[in-house]
């Protein structure tokens, strides 16, 4: 059966060994890990205990990323692996894992924001008092008098708006890519980004 999760192959304390009264069971089944790295879609489907299924995702290349101060998601592009808190080399090799830090495209974001309250993020060369000027477009008297009341409630913090610049969010997984088969997260914001930041910069 291969790697078994039990403990009756384990000695006692003394070192005595174990009777082993009954064979190994399908439900102390110990599979091989994931390790699903960034690349086209492949997902494989585990047929688990009670007819259950696992998705086992091999490659992952998108996901969906919640932006909490503004009670958004969207679906983007995963871009790379920055951070890992449990090795260096699961960075190396672009692994996909959960509570992992990584870089997502920032344009859905950005082209929900124009759309919404008629500011575009990250453009370079912009003043700091030009940061809030409303695009209007070609919106009618009633489209304007809306945005000037959205812009009322609009805020973005400055390390989030900095990354706006290079077309690059840092975000948080907070989905199991080797059992849920996605890799979905929200985007970093307050003390969390500034924590990861630092630990990225070391």
């Amino acid at each position: 059966m291969g790697i078994s999760r039990d403990s009756r192959h384990k000695r006692r304390k003394t070192g005595g060994r174990m009777p082993v009264h009954k064979k190994k069971r399908a439900f102390e089944k110990g599979r091989p890990k994931a390790n699903t790295k960034l690349g086209a879609p492949k997902v494989r489907r585990v047929r688990t205990r009670g007819g259950n299924f696992k998705f086992r995702a091999l490659r992952l290349d998108h996901g969906n990323y919640f932006w909490q101060s503004h009670h958004i998601s969207r679906k983007t592009k995963i871009l790379s692996v920055v951070y890992n808190a449990t090795s260096n080399e699961l960075l190396r090799t672009n692994t996909l894992v959960k509570n992992c830090i990584i870089t997502i495209d920032a344009t859905p974001f950005k082209n929900w924001f124009n759309e919404k309250y008629g500011i575009l993020l990250g453009v370079k060369g912009q003043p700091k008092s030009e940061q809030n000027v409303i695009n209007y477009g070609d919106r009618s008297k009633r489209g304007k008098k809306l945005l000037n009341q959205r812009n009322k409630d609009n805020t973005v913090e400055p390390n989030v708006r900095q990354q706006f610049l290079s077309g690059r969010l840092l975000a948080c997984v907070s989905s199991r890519p080797g059992q849920s088969g996605r890799c979905d997260g929200y985007i970093l914001e307050g003390e969390e980004l500034e924590f990861y930041s630092k630990k990225i910069r070391k």
